[in-house]
């Protein structure tokens, strides 16, 4: 109110009062300083803030205008928006650049570990031969039905590894855990080179390139097809796309790499990946396991393909959050009121995915979205159509969500927790992951390795 008073005694040339505002407001900013709260107030504060009320006062009898102060408070009012609105937009732009920067000491160590691959020198000659043997030994379990085997689609070396170890470190049997990590050309190396290094026993863990899976082109896939048109790429990355269904800030999340990376779409490919296998568990790269997950294998599924845990609640993360119900594919096959559920930890049956068809579900509506206007980006609305009506129900403590944007997670639900997910951008190996919950990804890397105790996460330690 004061800058009002000031602004409008300066157009009626009353140097006086507008000088008097001015140093009222310069001293009542300089008493605030830096508190958030009473106690942190300057002691002259109180002084300051009566000063500043009797000036109001003065200025309210002489300069008092119904008409003119409204006009100036209304103009105030729509700069403020302006400015406030440019900054959110600056903001968002920012923290999705930072989300999705490869931070250095990350590649740091896949360049290490890249580069023992590739030279294999000394010790590095002995972890290849014992990996080698190892790798004939196990080659049976990794198609042993009476195991407990996991999917894990990951580029990034630090996450995977905390998956697994922690995993693990939870496994009441751990002989019998098997983990099936695909990676892409690029990081191949680093990956295969940490887990020959790192071996996670008594587990077996196999690490795949991408590129070496024969069956996974474009002529097969339709995904796969439209992720290399230079059309999506454009309407990935372009700002303001008209064709968007969220066009703005809310899309500058899905502009990101990993959207156009295969990585994130094989979990649609189960069964082509593991035709051996009856069920599998789906892990994401940003979650920690902290129970035995063993129990999940006897979930009775009743002929559901996946099992997940729900996300809404009253009207939030239901199918409408995700799917243009304008579209008339749309309304007439699903309701919008239908609970949205997680995907990070999935469990799938195979043998229920085979006989359903459901890559061909996938594939079909995959075909029908060609221009991008059934549902938002990203890999959960594929998810939630492709398994409509065939995603069994989990209790919700055995996947706990919100740890990588939301700062008011339940503690108590956390520790309870089978799986925490850092789903969002503030992911546990950023400097951006929220300080409270990043204890409980941190104990699982290992300080061991020499790679980051020495070399990448000195600074970190």
């Amino acid at each position: 109110m004061a800058k009002v008073y000031a602004t409008i005694a300066h157009s009626q040339k009353q140097p006086d009062l507008y000088a008097l505002h001015m140093t009222c407001i310069k001293q009542s900013q300089e008493a605030i300083g830096d508190a958030h709260m009473d106690y942190e107030l300057d002691s002259s504060a109180l002084g300051r803030a009566k000063a500043m009320g009797h000036a109001l006062s003065s200025a309210r009898d002489v300069l008092y205008n119904s008409g003119e102060v409204s006009r100036r408070l209304r103009v105030m009012l729509q700069s403020t928006e302006l400015n406030i609105d440019s900054v959110r937009k600056q903001n968002s732009f920012l923290v999705q650049h930072a989300a999705k920067t490869v931070p250095m000491p990350l590649h740091c160590l896949h360049m290490q570990l890249t580069t023992d691959y590739h030279f294999r020198d000394g010790v590095i000659k002995e972890y290849f031969r014992d990996a080698a043997l190892k790798e004939e030994e196990d080659k049976a379990k990794r198609e042993d039905r009476s195991l407990y085997h996991y999917a894990i689609f990951s580029d990034n070396v630090l996450a995977a590894s905390v998956v697994v170890r922690s995993t693990v470190t939870h496994a009441k049997e751990p002989e019998k855990h098997v983990f099936h990590i695909v990676t892409d050309k690029l990081n191949f190396a680093a990956m295969k080179m940490w887990f020959i290094s790192n071996p996670a026993l008594p587990a077996t863990v196999h690490v795949e390139n991408i590129d070496n899976v024969k069956w996974l082109n474009s002529s097969y896939c339709s995904v796969l097809r439209q992720l290399e048109s230079a059309w999506l790429k454009e309407y990935y990355f372009k700002a303001h796309d008209p064709s968007s269904l969220s066009d703005g800030n809310e899309n500058l999340k899905y502009r990101n790499p990993k959207y156009l990376s295969m990585l994130n779409h094989l979990r649609f490919y189960m069964p082509e990946i593991h035709p051996k296998l009856d069920k599998i568990l789906f892990l994401d790269d940003d979650v920690v396991v902290q129970k035995d997950l063993t129990p999940l294998w006897d979930v009775d599924l009743k002929g559901m393909v996946n099992s997940a845990v729900e996300t809404c609640k009253e009207s939030f993360h239901r199918f409408d959050t995700y799917l243009n119900f304008s579209h008339p594919k749309i309304s007439e096959n699903f309701d919008p009121h239908a609970c949205g559920w997680a995907f990070g930890m999935n469990m799938f049956d195979l043998k229920e995915w085979k006989k359903q068809n459901i890559t061909g579900i996938y594939h079909y509506w995959q075909d029908l979205n060609d221009d991008r206007k059934l549902w938002k980006l990203g890999t959960l609305p594929p998810g939630l159509i492709t398994f409509y009506n065939l995603t069994y129900p989990l209790n919700r403590t055995w996947h706990v969500l919100g740890l990588g944007y939301d700062p008011a997670v339940d503690l108590v639900e956390i520790e309870n927790a089978a799986v925490v997910h850092y789903n969002g951008n503030y992911k546990p190996w950023l400097d951006l992951a929220i300080s409270k919950y990043k204890p409980y990804w941190s104990k699982y890397v290992d300080l061991d390795n020499s790679h980051i105790r020495q070399h990448c996460y000195m600074s970190e330690q």
